[in-house]
């Protein structure tokens, strides 16, 4: 068994949930505060800039989904390799990993190439914001392969528990885009000024920057598995294993857009405060989901080691502390959106109107949070333990099965109540389904100790 990675089998559960939590929660902070940094300077263009970078999102959403679940798949599958003492079979799964992260690289040129012009024409018919969207969208889809090529190396190395290192990495790579943004858009100390283009390039230039820091990285020390030429052979039997972790895991990262897009679409037929109110509650989530799901991949590594290692005591004890981790940040935004929604809608200046029905909405909708814990550690288990089909069935039930029809046919009788309640409802049901799919865990592997 490899050396590197005993601490994932040694370590007390709690404090190494802890600290293979926290690395992962910080990095994700750090990029957020990017995304924001990189909107505030395009902003000072003028609302067409922001408007143009908004369209490209659909697609550069769509390469993020891609890539943070090929790296889930790759590396849940290395890490039941490693903790069942399998380095060759690890080092195969890495390997072809960086094959099919290649071949991604290649769908998205075509993408940018292909796609870009007739995608974006959909959405505006504004000749200056077109362009604009345009010039961006080519150059972050056609020069993907940094972006696509460094999630990948993270899910690596998060998969062996190195989550000290892609916090490191992640943040340089962040660092870079910032540092690149105000003098490659506005043309600082003698650089040309590329507008909405130049913050296209500064986020290149980062995303290759922190590929280079992680191929670095992965030459100058033991990372426990090695990516081997000889082994980037694919077949069938492979692909099927990576890609039943790899679409789930895509596709809960996807749903959410298609879920906004699909209510906001019900709701602006009550009014557009109502799509605002809707807004602000996913703003809310967001803040809520980033340490759950920082505490998500700190926790898929030591499941999936533990459990090729048939440690089924330390994976019980590591399903048990996460969730109730996570139960924890639930219930605070819980608490938060049913007792204390006018401060957190004064954060973002509603008017009275807005005050109003976000306050209606945030307490219907609060509940989800506290109830979503089982659903949500449920399908990260699943993940960590290479079963996709399960994750997929949660995930669906969740964000997309039960809310949109219960959502339409109760805002049928109820208004945009009948939405804010499905929430509620909708994460109920998973929950239920959740903790008797979990049993079969449970009674399949009874506890063991070593």
């Amino acid at each position: 068994m490899e050396q590197n990675q005993r601490f994932l089998l040694e370590k007390p559960v709690f404090p190494l949930l802890v600290s293979m939590a926290v690395p992962v929660m910080l990095s994700m902070l750090i990029n957020s505060l990017y995304n924001v940094v990189d909107s505030i300077w395009v902003s000072r263009l003028g609302t067409d800039a922001i408007t143009a970078v908004s369209l490209a999102f659909p697609l550069q959403n769509i390469i993020m989904a891609l890539g943070v679940g090929l790296g889930v798949g790759v590396s849940s599958l290395i890490s039941m390799s490693l903790g069942a003492g399998n380095r060759n079979k690890a080092d195969h799964l890495a390997s072809a990993g960086l094959s099919l992260a290649l071949i991604h690289c290649l769908l998205f040129i075509a993408l940018g190439i292909f796609i870009t012009r007739p995608f974006l024409g959909m959405f505006t018919d504004n000749p200056q914001i077109f362009e604009w969207a345009c010039s961006y969208t080519f150059i972050v889809l056609c020069l993907s392969s940094g972006q696509v090529l460094q999630m990948y190396m993270e899910k690596l190395f998060q998969g062996v528990g190195r989550m000290k290192t892609t916090m490191f990495l992640m943040a340089s790579g962040c660092l870079i885009n910032i540092v690149l943004d105000p003098i490659l858009i506005f043309g600082w100390f003698g650089a040309p000024a590329m507008g909405v283009s130049g913050a296209a390039v500064a986020t290149v230039i980062g995303q290759f920057g922190a590929l280079l820091l992680y191929i670095l990285v992965y030459l100058k020390t033991n990372l426990g598995v090695s990516i081997r030429p000889r082994l980037m052979n694919l077949n069938r039997e492979l692909i099927r294993s990576i890609y039943s972790i790899a679409i789930p895991s895509s596709l809960l990262l996807a749903m959410p857009s298609l879920l906004t897009g699909i209510l906001n679409g019900i709701l602006t037929t009550f009014g557009s405060v109502y799509v605002a109110a809707f807004g602000l509650y996913f703003k809310l989530q967001t803040f809520v989901n980033l340490p759950c799901n920082g505490l998500l991949q700190g926790m898929r590594p030591i499941i999936g080691y533990n459990y090729g290692a048939e440690r089924h005591d330390r994976v019980r004890s590591t399903i048990r502390c996460s969730l109730g981790l996570v139960t924890v940040v639930t219930l605070t935004g819980t608490i938060a959106s049913i007792f204390f929604p006018g401060p957190i809608l004064r954060i973002f200046d509603a008017d009275p109107e807005l005050m109003q029905y976000g306050t209606e909405a945030l307490r219907m909708i609060g509940p989800s949070f506290l109830i979503s814990s089982v659903a949500f550690i449920a399908a990260g288990v699943f993940e960590a333990l290479g079963q996709g089909r399960p994750s997929l069935i949660i995930s669906l039930l969740r964000q997309l099965v039960i809310i949109v029809p219960l959502g339409w046919i109760l805002s049928r009788f109820m208004g945009p109540a009948g939405i804010w309640i499905s929430f509620p409802i909708a994460e109920l049901i998973a929950a239920v389904i959740a903790w008797k799919m979990m049993g079969k865990i449970y009674a399949d592997h009874p506890e063991n100790t070593h």
